[in-house]
């Protein structure tokens, strides 16, 4: 990981294969985090791999029939591995709890292990049914979606670890939907709609994606208010020096590249003492520290912080300065986490989904000037918040005071508004009308 010498030829080779008609073999998620791809080329790789697939899932499939008559609740199902202590469970847990009962009737679709762990449990008691399909083949577990009366099947793995796209392909619900898990279109006709917001995806971006717009008012992504912070601990503690800038980033380290650390490079040769602060990964760190050295950089300023439980890692987050996003793949969860924490995070949005999220959560908590328009303003922000602390906290205040009162954290407006969203949906595939794109209006908490 972080070995970077071939990282230049990737989309060149990328390209060469969809001309050659071989990009099937080419998985959609590993190109989300490769420089020069874009959006257009990723719904291309989509497009190929479940062509490529969608052959072999086609072998016995049943032609579901739907009722698509009136009835008193919704019935929606989230299809899922994750259904345990993972990023996606933390950021919808909330979300899940907060259906309205009384016009939902939501169903977990299950086919990741049980961990055993107390987000396990509540998101059993989250919803009207768990279905536990881990040991079913894709027709059987589209069969057990198809006989549970799903209305609405929303998928959250997309092409990620452990997808089963399989199930997808079959078509058990009469609305399928992309949504959270996958920072991508999923290509085909394999979902009907996308849940985004207007600035992850933009009404000129629709050729880029397979799927039609269902626009969130704010972030697509939910947020609670419910996640506990731990206690901040200290320096040392954390294993950082008592002195020195904490320039941070917890993102994934396949999504650094040789570009964005040599951003961190300029930031860390300007802010003498400063460090870099960066998620743990055994197969990472040396190539990492080899990569500053070869920059002049000092290998012991790049500190690794160990994986840790989410409420300590809430804690220790309160210790960084400020968050460094990467491109093209940016953060997500660790972005939420961050001002959750109370920390700004900088960014700059790209043309594709992956590189726009922490933007989207920014403008969702009121801080759209700490998204830059290209590379060097990323810097010139960073820069001017690392050399005026009395700005820096001033953000951070705003943070805090922003847990009470921002959309981003509004779990029940959030859920109102999803939930909308559905509405609609169903609303339009009863009615005969074809997928198309479509708004929930902002909608105050309860």
């Amino acid at each position: 990981m972080c070995e970077w010498a071939e990282l230049a030829d990737a989309a060149p080779r990328m390209r060469a294969a969809l001309a050659a008609g071989g990009a099937d073999r080419m998985s959609p998620f590993l190109f989300l985090s490769i420089p020069g791809v874009n959006a257009q080329e990723h719904r291309r790789l989509s497009e190929d791999w479940i062509r490529a697939r969608r052959a072999t899932s086609m072998d016995g499939r049943v032609a579901f029939a739907f009722d698509l008559g009136s009835r008193e609740k919704i019935r929606i199902g989230y299809l899922s591995n994750d259904f345990h202590d993972h990023a996606t469970s933390l950021l919808l847990i909330e979300t899940f709890e907060a259906h309205d009962r009384a016009r939902f009737e939501a169903h977990a679709f299950c086919f990741g292990a049980d961990d055993g762990s107390a987000m396990r449990g509540r998101l059993r008691d989250a919803f009207h049914a768990f279905h536990d399909v881990a040991a079913l083949s894709d027709a059987e577990a589209a069969q057990a979606i198809h006989d549970a009366g799903i209305d609405i099947l929303i998928d959250l793995k997309g092409y990620t670890k452990g997808a089963r796209t399989g199930i997808l392909l079959l078509h058990p619900a009469p609305v399928q939907v992309n949504y959270l898990g996958y920072a991508g279109t999923l290509g085909g006709d394999l979902c009907d709609y996308l849940i985004t917001d207007a600035h992850m995806t933009p009404g000129s971006a629709a050729a880029d994606y397979s799927e039609s717009f269902a626009y969130m008012p704010h972030s697509y992504q939910p947020r609670g208010r419910k996640g506990a912070i731990g206690a901040k601990p200290t320096r040392a503690e954390a294993g950082l020096p008592e002195q020195g800038f904490v320039f941070c980033c917890f993102n994934q380290a396949y999504k650094i590249t040789p570009a964005v650390f040599d951003l961190w490079r300029r930031l860390l040769d300007e802010f003498p003492g400063s460090v870099l602060w960066l998620l743990r990964a055994e197969q990472a760190e040396g190539n990492l520290r080899g990569e500053a050295l070869r920059r002049g950089v000092s290998p012991d300023r790049l500190i690794f912080a160990p994986d840790m439980n989410q409420v300590d890692h809430l804690g220790r987050l309160q210790l960084a300065d400020l968050v460094l996003d990467t491109s093209p793949y940016g953060a997500h969860t660790t972005a939420s986490d961050a001002l959750w924490a109370g920390v700004p995070i900088v960014t700059f949005a790209g043309e594709t989904f992956p590189s726009r999220v922490a933007g989207s959560l920014l403008h969702a908590v009121g801080m759209p000037e700490l998204i830059a328009a290209d590379a060097e303003e990323y810097l010139a922000i960073a820069s001017v918040l690392a050399s005026e602390p009395e700005r820096l906290a001033a953000l951070k205040t705003r943070l805090r005071q922003a847990r009470l009162t921002a959309p981003l954290f509004d779990v029940g407006a959030y859920t109102r508004a999803l939930e909308a969203l559905f509405e609609t949906m169903w609303s339009r595939r009863r009615g005969g009308l074809p997928a198309a794109a479509i708004w929930a209006s902002v909608i105050k908490s309860f």
